[in-house]
């Protein structure tokens, strides 16, 4: 299916209704998003209507809100809102999954070196704890087909392999990876799914009862532009009886039952504020009015114009073939040998462009993040930083 494009007019009017400043080159929002106006406006609404009556807000309301919220995350999602619950992060959703497996000694969790640095962190901590090992299946750069790609992750698969915990959208790369395909392989084995999804709503389309993760982490407030602190956790329904309260509050021997016990042990977990997840409604609806699809089109083709004139600059091939199969609005950049720490620094303090600078297996690179709210002139002075910055080393 062919995708129009937003119109630089469009963006340019879109590109008013965020709150990032425009004295900046904000090249960044993969690493926190940002939430346009409306929304946020909906998160202060939902603030203070609970502050006018906490106790109408939190003990006779909230539980129908809640459900309300999730049943239209679920919608936009794919699958229904009690295969959900809110979560402040993909990490705290990621955390939740794994504290709850029975991993006993010798057994592997199988992941890429790909991977987020906290989600690594997390699988090392609990496999340490139970004499499980975790393994990062070394994945070559470039990648150019999604077969390869589950040809290397599967070479790493034994008899021991109880999970596959993979990214959906890297963090570091920016690569969609060929997660359906993976889920799929690993239930025909037998092995569980764990999918880090937190660069994914909102910067592809997602099905995920089609999909076949057994777990999925998502963020909201990345690519979806919801509120800081609205994500979630989805799990199979056959799935959900394993996993255990990360809180034990009211939701646990609840003494008036939700519709599972999946939701009572993880939504009633004390008194907190729950706007920003109340506010995840408006934010899918503020994407539908403004036909994301047409807006991510036009956000990837600028991205790819940032993406070609960094490699004129290097003269380096880049990790993925030009298409929005393997990046949508983000996209890495590889860079030549540089003190990446040094060039992130001067690209803030000397040109006002945020954008992050990391590395793996020693090599710099530089990830690209479009959204609506950036134009040209955001490329044309990162491009001319760099023209001036790579050059002095």
């Amino acid at each position: 299916m062919v995708v129009s494009v937003a119109s630089p007019a469009e963006l340019a009017a879109l590109g008013e209704q965020f709150l990032v400043r425009r004295d900046i080159a904000f090249l960044n929002h993969g690493s926190y998003g940002a939430c346009p106006r409306p929304v946020f406006e909906a998160y202060q609404s939902w603030q203070r209507e609970l502050e006018s009556q906490p106790v109408e807000f939190i003990s006779r309301r909230m539980r129908g809100l809640m459900a309300e919220a999730r049943a239209a995350l679920g919608d936009y999602l794919g699958t229904a809102g009690d295969n959900l619950i809110f979560a402040p992060n993909v990490t705290w959703a990621i955390n939740a999954v794994v504290r709850s497996l029975d991993l006993q000694p010798g057994d592997e969790v199988l992941a890429t070196d790909l991977e987020y640095g906290a989600v690594d962190r997390t699988w090392r901590y609990y496999c340490g704890q139970r004499g499980a090992r975790y393994i990062n299946q070394p994945i070559t750069l470039p990648v150019t087909t999604a077969e390869t790609f589950v040809e290397q992750l599967w070479a790493g698969v034994t008899e021991r392999t109880r999970v596959i915990s993979i990214s959906h959208i890297t963090s570091g790369t920016a690569l969609v990876l060929p997660v359906a395909e993976v889920c799929r392989r690993a239930r025909a084995a037998g092995i569980l799914t764990v999918i880090d999804g937190a660069h994914a709503p909102g910067q592809i389309d997602l099905d995920l009862d089609t999909l076949g993760a057994d777990f999925y982490g998502g963020n909201c407030h990345k690519w979806l532009c919801a509120p800081k602190g609205s994500g979630f956790l989805f799990a199979r329904p056959e799935r959900q009886e394993m996993l255990a309260p990360f809180i034990i509050s009211w939701g646990y021997e609840a003494d008036v039952p939700g519709p599972s016990l999946f939701l009572d042990h993880f939504e009633r977990t004390g008194t907190h504020d729950p706007s920003a997840y109340l506010s995840v409604p408006v934010a899918i609806a503020f994407q539908r009015e403004h036909d994301w699809p047409r807006v991510r089109a036009a956000c990837h083709l600028l991205a790819r114009d940032a993406r070609e004139q960094i490699a004129a600059l290097t003269g380096l091939p880049q990790i993925a073939p030009d298409s929005a199969e393997w990046w949508v609005q983000m996209c890495t950049c590889p860079l030549p040998p540089i003190d990446g720490m040094r060039l992130k620094e001067r690209l803030w303090d000397d040109y006002h462009v945020e954008i992050p600078v990391s590395s793996r297996d020693g090599r710099a690179s530089l990830r690209v993040s479009i959204q609506a709210y950036n134009d040209q002139e955001d490329v044309n002075r990162l491009v001319e930083a760099l023209s001036v910055l790579l050059g002095d080393g």
